[in-house]
């Protein structure tokens, strides 16, 4: 398949003179800034940000081995997402392919940029339905109002990783750009797709600071894909879109990769020990396989646990108004004290009327 990049840009971002600062353009650390009407008494953050986040760039490009114009950083991955839409979905016209049960912001970033949502649903035991979705996007027309296809791996909320072969075949399948939420990935035995992005030319990786990292509050959304597609994005997007504090804040923490690691290896072992104890529960039907920080389980009356839940503060996810999710509740994976606490109490449930029947 020949892709095209200039073939699904929205015209207008084609036409777009993009807002250009001072700081923009200078790339020198000290100076006298006079450009920005900033307040010029030092506070620690009285300047604005470096718009294109360059050190931060730098260090994640030689943690996840790509280069720094193949990085594009954003106010979470939500704000990401929400760009590749306006550059490339025509407001009426463009199609977002997503594939439930899934992440919600897909379908929530389409209603808001006005895109056509076209549902493809995972089997029933949570797999990609390939043959379905290369049905569906073999009638994309390049060029007609843009088209994204959303893959989620590991996915929220079933846990389960998408196999590399069938990401490849759709990338090779489909003619508009596919994002690859790897949100999860730190958790999962199978590799980021970060190699292949020399490769697909169409290939939008998304990783977040937010789960292994420890971050979240910071919100740090990363985004690896060509440098075309980075040099679209940054003309769109705010000027400053991601503060000094995040930034600083993420260079602390990615100059301590070992520690995160440690995080990582305690959550794999503690969401071991919660996939055994639920299991043993008698509302319990079935804990998923996971490949992320989180549980998928089928339960008896996923409603009235939710609810008893509540009433003791442990709050859990309801996931059961999602396809192919009756009854299921995602848990995430707590701490040792968090998950003894959570199969106590549902233990304490367990001879409640309406749990178990």
């Amino acid at each position: 398949m020949n892709f095209v990049l200039e073939n699904i840009i929205r015209e207008n971002v084609k036409k777009l003179v993009p807002y250009s600062s001072a700081r923009s353009e200078y790339f020198g650390e000290k100076s006298v800034f006079l450009d920005a009407n900033e307040n010029p008494f030092n506070t620690g953050f009285n300047r604005y940000p470096d718009p294109y986040q360059r050190k931060l760039k730098k260090k994640i490009a030689q943690l996840k081995s790509v280069s720094p114009e193949k990085i594009f950083l954003g106010n979470g991955s939500d704000e990401i997402i929400d760009l590749l839409f306006r550059a490339f979905c025509e407001p009426g016209q463009g199609k977002a392919y997503i594939l439930p049960p899934t992440y919600g912001m897909y379908e929530v970033a389409s209603a808001i940029n006005n895109v056509d949502v076209i549902r493809i649903p995972l089997t029933p035991d949570f797999q990609v339905d390939t043959k379905t979705v290369l049905k569906q996007i073999s009638s994309t027309e390049v060029g007609v109002g843009g088209s994204l296809l959303f893959i989620c791996s590991p996915n929220n909320p079933t846990g389960n990783a998408v196999e590399k072969q069938v990401i490849e075949l759709l990338l090779q399948n489909f003619k508009g750009l596919v994002v690859l939420d790897e949100a999860y990935i730190d958790f999962s035995p199978q590799k980021s797709a970060v190699s292949l992005l020399d490769k697909y030319p169409n290939l939008v990786i998304l990783q977040t600071f937010s789960k292994a990292w420890g971050m979240a509050g910071i919100r740090l959304g990363m985004g690896f894909c060509s440098e075309e597609i980075v040099q679209v994005l940054n003309k769109i997007k705010p000027p400053y879109n991601v503060n000094e504090i995040t930034q600083e804040k993420a260079m602390e923490s990615f100059s301590k990769p070992a520690r995160k690691e440690q995080a990582v290896q305690q959550i794999l072992m503690q969401r071991k020990m919660l996939e055994m104890e639920l299991s043993q529960l008698p509302m319990i039907q079935k804990v998923f396989p996971s490949d992320a920080n989180f549980l998928l389980v089928k339960t008896t009356n996923a409603d009235a646990i939710y609810r008893l839940l509540k009433t003791k503060k442990i709050i859990v996810r309801n996931r059961s108004n999602l396809p192919l999710c009756e009854n299921c509740l995602r848990i995430t994976v707590g701490t040792e004290q968090e998950t003894k606490l959570l199969i106590k109490t549902l233990k304490a449930f367990s001879n409640e009327k309406g749990i178990i029947s």
